[in-house]
């Protein structure tokens, strides 16, 4: 017997150059696939996941909102595809606020283009 599986870091076209497919593609597929849930998780961005959300009613898939961090370089990462990610998933309405906040913050902190 299979266990319920959920994918919990997820990127779509939205993060761009990483991630290949419009999210509601991948809400398609994890719904064919049998998935339990679907976690989207663009890079500091929540620009995919109101598209991700209206697949995710239309299918009956649940559907977990997030965003992937870059953390800064240090000695030992500093290379790009060597530094250290994070993934923050929101639990609650107050936490897809704070989700929010903390990309809008990063984000104008950021130098442009990073």
């Amino acid at each position: 017997m299979l266990t319920a599986y959920a994918e919990l870091h997820c990127l779509s076209n939205f993060s761009f150059l990483r991630g290949a497919s419009h999210p509601e593609e991948l809400v398609e597929r994890a719904h064919a696939l049998g998935y339990a849930a679907l976690a989207i998780t663009d890079e500091a961005s929540l620009a995919g996941v109101v598209r991700a959300h209206q697949a995710a009613k239309r299918v009956g898939l649940p559907l977990l909102i997030g965003a992937e961090f870059e953390l800064p370089p240090n000695e030992q990462r500093e290379q790009r595809e060597q530094r250290a990610r994070i993934i923050l998933l929101a639990q609650t309405r107050a936490g897809y606020g704070h989700l929010s906040e903390l990309i809008s913050r990063t984000r104008r902190r950021a130098p442009k283009g990073q």
